[in-house]
């Protein structure tokens, strides 16, 4: 279903942009996906965005941290449901992670998180929900429709996930990859890892939107000032994808399956 109101732990739940250009990237995003961007009191003087489609928040964003390393790009970060980040991040140390931020409440009641770089290098959020549980709003046009670990090592990472959040995995051929690993929730793909396809970069998660035409909307985000890292191309059996950098520097993918 579209519309979500709670999360399973090891789901991703949500994602979040860390700009370089907040005014840049919510102008882009805003036109691109049609969101409406909710400002709120993130503390130390910041304002985090939550974007907002039929009511509903699918994403959310913040000028980068005063205290960023020099030269870090903008990204966007993913999240995986957690039932309790202590105990989360007790068992991320202990399968090999590293804490990069540790355990600690947002503003306004919406929850407690912390952030990880698993055994291969790729930094990921957990969540812990309080009033905020994550996107309500999923698989639809401008909002969150998959999240992919590229990394140069995925069994090692794979196993780091399985071990903090207790999902499982399983592997098998999608499109013309004859090895494609998805993290599984109940019997649910709820995500999936694959080895990084180009050389030299560091291992990361990607966050796919959805959207009602790859094409039209490559289109219109080149329009708005985005590059194109991968033109559009179809993946047989899951469908139509592209690959793109935000103005701010920030890479995202774009996806139509084939039942939308």
């Amino acid at each position: 279903m579209p519309e979500v109101d709670q999360y399973k732990q090891g789901t991703p739940c949500w994602v979040d942009l860390s700009s370089t250009d907040i005014e840049v990237s919510r102008k882009f995003y805003g036109e691109l996906f049609g969101w409406e961007l909710d400002a709120m009191d993130a503390g130390q003087g910041m304002t985090y965005f939550m974007a907002k489609l039929k009511g509903r928040y699918v994403a959310g964003m913040m000028q980068q941290m005063p205290d960023a390393p020099e030269g870090m790009p903008s990204y966007w970060a993913n999240y995986l449901a957690v039932d309790s980040v202590d105990e989360a991040a007790e068992r991320a140390v202990a399968a090999g992670g590293t804490v990069l931020f540790p355990p600690d409440a947002v503003a306004n009641g919406g929850g407690r998180m912390f952030f990880a770089a698993d055994p291969t290098g790729a930094q990921i959020g957990f969540w812990e929900a309080g009033n905020h549980h994550g996107s309500g709003l999923v698989n639809e046009p401008g909002t969150m429709i998959w999240n992919e670990l590229q990394t140069n090592d995925v069994p090692s990472a794979v196993k780091f996930y399985e071990e903090v959040t207790g999902i499982t995995s399983n592997i098998r051929p999608a499109g013309d990859l004859q090895e494609y690993t998805e993290l599984v929730v109940d019997g649910r793909a709820v995500a999936g890892a694959l080895k990084l396809p180009i050389e030299g970069l560091s291992p990361f998660w990607m966050t796919y939107f959805a959207v009602e035409d790859v094409d039209r909307s490559v289109a219109h985000a080149v329009e708005l000032g985005s590059h194109v890292i991968a033109p559009a191309f179809d993946v047989p059996g899951i469908g139509r994808m592209a690959v793109l950098m935000d103005p701010a520097g920030a890479a995202f993918s774009i996806m139509t399956g084939l039942s939308a």
